[in-house]
């Protein structure tokens, strides 16, 4: 067999950690210093008061004030352990509703059960203790009767051979029902009592006037005497009335509970004064007499005990006399329970009444059966019996209720604690990035729907990542398509010889359907184009990229711009969707004769201010004549007859603006739009401004008026100067 192996003890780490800790407290916490003030200054007022006397004042004020900082220090203490054990104990919700229902449901049933098994107790050992003092009682009057009886007959007695015939007479039939009783004559010395006939005051000194009675002087006594031997006389306590109680007689040791105590109810009755003498009658408690109060009473009587009241237990409880256990019931009897009643007794030489304990046994059933007895009886059952019953039924369904609500208890706390636990575990998961875990629906009920709304808020969360990267995806796409898309304009400086080029591109969204470019050509004039494809975003950005080509090629191949026009029409014709189109204007500018021909295939007007430097210029809006790009309405006729070709001859401080519609069709936040009348006063005012002050301009203008709206349309346009003849070539930025 294996030895267990020994602990191994702790760590030196350990160990200096404790230490380290009980340091901390003791020496920077509030609590830990209230403590140890608090034991020093009771330890240095004990050493104090037993090496000092003299200053017991000040050693007890220490004392107090060491008491206080030790009460102050240990409530601190207490709070924070509550606290600590507050938020570990109550943090889970199901120790919360066990905990509540415990003090909610538990506790309270547990109550009132314990009041009522108190209060029933307490009831019946009252009543059985009252039972006792009333069965004695009887007796005690029974005896009285007896010594009273007795002393009337023994007064009319001559001599005492008749007295003491008469009381061994009356101590014999007597003893039939009171087995061991015993009668005695007993001398009062004293007058304690006047006489029935008192003389008159003139036959106060007749002879006979005082005669005592033949039996005054004599003691005789019938039957066992035991075991209280019969007094030599009557203790003066005793009055005229007689006496009648209870006495104890201890034949062991004198402590309480120890030997046996035997009780013995007495009666006195003086013949008075005239007779001088007394009947005392003497009833032990046999088992006959214990047999009918138990039968009477229906209780079972143990033994007595007499409460130790010594001087040394004086200041102190009396101990609960130790009492021999009560014999067992016999087959088919009820049951009892023990119980002590406290009575008294009389101490025969002083009259003081002391302290008793006798041993009961006590049936509930029996004792309610007598005291049922005197109820009447309507019928087969009295009305105590069916409230009995009917207390029985409330209990038992009491019981039933209670273990119900336990069982449902313990299964909502399960339920609602368990749904909870999942939640708490599905955010934890959602906390650490797992949005694909669900929450398994337990019941169709509130909390039930709240697991499938978490699962569906979970999904939901879990969509709008996926477009969220989606949308991060496309947006990066966009961008790239923004850039690839910039690229296809103009950069830099845009170099025109005789004249100063400005243009900006400002898309509505990512990528946009606006084109403008400068196109040299073989024989030294420059292309210049604006173009607009219907729609925003992807499809019109396609499309714009399309017609670059497209026109770079075209360019290179007719030098009219309408004839140029006319075949870009019937090849964007072939291909362009049913649902676009695109507008645009080309026009071709030639430095050396200083001429601008262009055509307008359904663009918006040209802005034209003749010598911008004049006092009092005027725009011109040129709209020759055109139809837009694209349209399927035949094979080009249409688009041919109505397109028309016009020139202008330029002259130095001369100013062309070629914009789309975002520029004139840029509305505010009540739809109103910017328009061309304005932008054509706008050039009128500030026509003389260099080209990037009169750009920005134009888009500040533009942005003042269109406010908070949002931009719905891209704005592109093409600012172009005529160079003054001392003037070098002047050059715009692209945006």
């Amino acid at each position: 067999m294996m030895s267990a192996s020994p602990e191994p003890p702790p760590s030196p780490t350990s160990a200096r950690s404790i230490v380290a800790v009980v340091r901390s407290f003791f020496l920077h916490r509030l609590s830990g210093r209230l403590l140890l003030g608090g034991g020093a200054a009771k330890l240095l007022a004990s050493g104090l008061g037993a090496t000092l006397p003299a200053v017991g004042a000040a050693v007890q004020w220490l004392s107090t004030a060491g008491g206080v900082a030790l009460a102050a220090g240990t409530a601190i203490v207490g709070f924070k352990l509550v606290h600590v054990a507050r938020q570990h104990l109550l943090w889970r919700v199901r120790r919360k509703l066990i905990i509540s229902y415990i003090f909610i449901g538990v506790v309270p049933a547990i109550l009132i059960v314990i009041f009522g098994v108190l209060a029933a107790w307490l009831l019946f050992w009252n009543l059985s203790a009252y039972l006792i003092r009333s069965a004695l009682g009887d007796l005690a009057e029974e005896a009285t009767y007896l010594t009273g009886s007795a002393a009337i007959e023994l007064a009319r007695m001559p001599d005492a051979a008749s007295a003491q015939a008469l009381l061994h007479r009356r101590q014999a039939a007597d003893a039939r029902l009171y087995p061991g009783m015993s009668l005695a004559i007993v001398p009062v010395a004293d007058r304690r009592c006047p006489p029935r006939d008192q003389p008159a005051a003139s036959d106060a000194n007749r002879p006979g006037a005082a005669r005592r009675h033949p039996l005054a002087s004599l003691r005789l006594g019938a039957g066992p005497q035991q075991p209280l031997v019969v007094p030599d006389e009557i203790p003066a306590w005793i009055t005229c009335g007689g006496f009648s109680g209870v006495l104890a007689h201890q034949t062991g040791p004198v402590r309480a509970a120890d030997g046996d105590v035997q009780l013995v109810i007495r009666a006195v009755s003086l013949v008075g004064s005239q007779a001088g003498f007394a009947v005392v009658a003497d009833l032990p408690f046999s088992d006959a007499v214990k047999g009918r109060m138990e039968t009477a009473t229906g209780l079972v009587i143990g033994q007595a005990s007499l409460v130790d009241e010594s001087p040394d237990s004086r200041g102190r409880q009396a101990p609960t006399p130790m009492l021999p256990s009560l014999p067992k019931p016999h087959p088919g009897q009820p049951s009892r329970f023990t119980s002590v009643a406290l009575l008294d007794h009389v101490e025969w030489s002083t009259g003081t009444a002391k302290p008793l304990t006798i041993q009961v046994g006590v049936s509930v059933r029996e004792i309610y059966a007598r005291l049922s007895v005197s109820q009447a009886s309507p019928g087969t059952r009295s009305v105590g019996d069916q409230l009995v019953v009917v207390l029985l039924l409330v209990s038992i369904l009491f019981l039933i209720i209670e273990v119900a609500a336990l069982a449902l208890g313990w299964e909502l706390a399960r339920s609602i604690t368990g749904s909870i636990h999942e939640l708490f575990a599905g955010t934890e998961r959602v906390r650490q990035g797992d949005f694909g875990h669900r929450i398994p629906v337990l019941a169709k009920d509130q909390l039930g729907e709240l697991a499938d709304s978490f699962n569906q808020m979970t999904g939901s969360i879990e969509d709008l990542l996926r477009t969220a990267a989606e949308k991060k995806r496309l947006e990066e796409e966009m961008r790239l398509a923004r850039e690839i898309q910039m690229s296809l304009l103009p950069h830099g400086p845009l170099q025109i010889p005789g004249l100063a080029v400005s243009a900006v591109c400002v898309p509505a969204r990512e990528v946009g359907g606006d084109y403008y470019d400068v196109l040299p050509l073989p024989d030294g004039r420059v292309g210049l184009i604006i173009a607009d494809v219907s729609g925003k975003g992807m499809s019109a950005a396609l499309y714009m990229a399309e017609l670059k080509g497209l026109m770079l090629s075209l360019s290179q191949i007719h030098t009219s711009p309408r004839q140029l026009l006319m075949t870009a029409n019937r090849l964007i014709s072939d291909h362009l969707d049913s649902r676009s189109f695109i507008t645009m204007t080309y026009a071709v500018f030639d430095p050396a004769r200083r001429t601008f021909t262009y055509a307008r295939a359904g663009h918006t007007p040209l802005m034209y201010l003749q010598r911008a430097d004049q006092a009092d210029p005027s725009v011109q809006i040129l709209t020759p004549d055109g139809m837009v790009l694209g349209l399927k309405l035949d094979r080009g006729e249409m688009f041919d007859l109505l397109l028309c070709e016009e020139t202008l001859h330029l002259l130095p401080g001369d100013l062309l603006m070629l914009f789309t519609d975002g520029i004139s069709e840029a509305m505010d936040e009540s739809s109103e739009c910017f328009g061309e009348p304005r932008l054509a006063r706008l050039i009128e005012k500030h026509g003389h401004l260099a080209f990037e002050e009169l750009r920005e301009r134009v888009l500040r203008e533009i942005e003042a008026f269109v406010g908070g709206a949002p931009q719905h349309d891209d704005m592109t346009m093409i600012l172009l100067k005529v160079d003054q003849p001392n003037d070098g070539p002047e050059c715009g930025t692209s945006t």
